[in-house]
């Protein structure tokens, strides 16, 4: 039988709920208490969950010898003080995306938790989701060929950050799942973007972030508060087959196209003798089973306390994402220079 553990949750603002929900909801998994600093937002969780202790102070959470995992989703900037504080006191953590403000503060806590031999893992949901996962298959299958080039829209009229620009809060969901399908790291970084709201100093609103990856593909992520439409769309382009996905559409999530373009193979002596082959071929969309990735998120944490095997979202995977995040300030303070990683 399965060991049961304690868990509490830091942060029950906007994201907050969905991990008190799953986590409450998981098997051999005892929801012990909430923290947070907004008293209403906790007799709202108290209301919920009767049975679970609430607090405004975190210390009370870290010190509690009877709690074993602290799940953090509070603000970025306190990411690492509340996570480094939790992996002291012998805590395991999950922390959300992204990891923390700087990689100097993600490389200390990936060190405190190898010392301390805890789990630390990162929030990057989209990582557990079936649509990422089947997309991942169908390129390790070969079916689209190498890839080429990635490209990804994350768009909505907000949720406006106050610490963080909209690279920070919404370009980590895109890199997670970039890096883990090449299962390349990244080389260098172009960034421009515009502070159009003048929320305050650094907190660009609308981003285009040019990332090179070390096997030679080329990926462009475009970020934005600004956009009347909410858009969630990712393209692969492969030297055989396209794939997009519309994390937006109900159904077809997923669309493979037989697209692509023909080199001439007998080579050519003038202009007129090169013609390009435009292949426009079949689409179709492929079918998975869909299961909520916050649920499974969870589970994989517990299941990695209890294993001490490597989360599928290390600590270190974090720490990609943030590098590449790191980088992208540095090229926007430098007018869009690139900046090698």
């Amino acid at each position: 039988m399965s060991t049961n553990l304690n868990v509490a949750v830091i942060g029950c603002g906007y994201w907050g709920p969905n991990l008190i929900r799953n986590f409450n909801s998981a098997p051999n998994c005892t929801l012990k208490t909430l923290c947070d600093a907004n008293q209403k937002r906790l007799d709202v969780m108290k209301g919920l969950y009767p049975n679970v202790q609430t607090t405004t102070d975190y210390n009370e959470v870290i010190n509690d010898p009877e709690i074993q995992a602290i799940v953090i989703a509070l603000p970025v900037h306190l990411h690492h003080p509340v996570a480094k504080a939790a992996l002291e006191n012998g805590k395991h953590v999950l922390i959300e995306k992204p990891m923390t403000s700087s990689v100097e503060q993600s490389k200390e806590l990936v060190a405190l938790a190898k010392q301390k031999n805890l789990t630390l893992m990162v929030g990057h949901t989209f990582i557990y989701s079936a649509p990422v996962r089947k997309i991942k298959e169908i390129i390790d299958s070969g079916e689209l060929g190498d890839i080429i080039y990635m490209s990804s829209r994350r768009l909505n009229l907000g949720l406006f950050q106050k610490d963080i620009n909209v690279t920070w809060d919404l370009a980590p969901h895109d890199l997670a799942i970039m890096l883990y399908i090449l299962g390349s790291e990244a080389d260098s970084v172009n960034c421009t973007g515009v502070d159009a709201l003048n929320i305050s100093e650094n907190i660009e609103a609308i981003t285009n972030l040019s990332v090179h990856f070390k096997n030679g593909v080329f990926a462009n992520i475009q970020s934005s508060w600004l956009d009347p439409n909410k858009v969630r769309d990712m393209t692969f382009v492969g030297t055989k087959k396209m794939l997009v996905f519309n994390d937006i559409e109900q159904f077809e999530k997923i669309k493979i196209y037989d697209k692509g373009i023909d080199m001439p193979e007998a080579g050519y002596s003038t202009f007129a003798d090169f013609v390009f082959a435009y292949r426009n071929g079949d689409m179709y969309s492929p079918a998975f089973n869909m299961v909520e990735p916050l649920k499974l998120e969870a589970q994989h944490f517990l299941d990695c306390i209890r294993s001490g095997s490597t989360p599928l979202t290390s600590g270190e995977d974090g720490l990609k994402v943030v590098q590449i995040l790191e980088a992208s300030s540095l090229s926007l303070k430098q007018n869009g220079a690139q900046i090698v990683l």
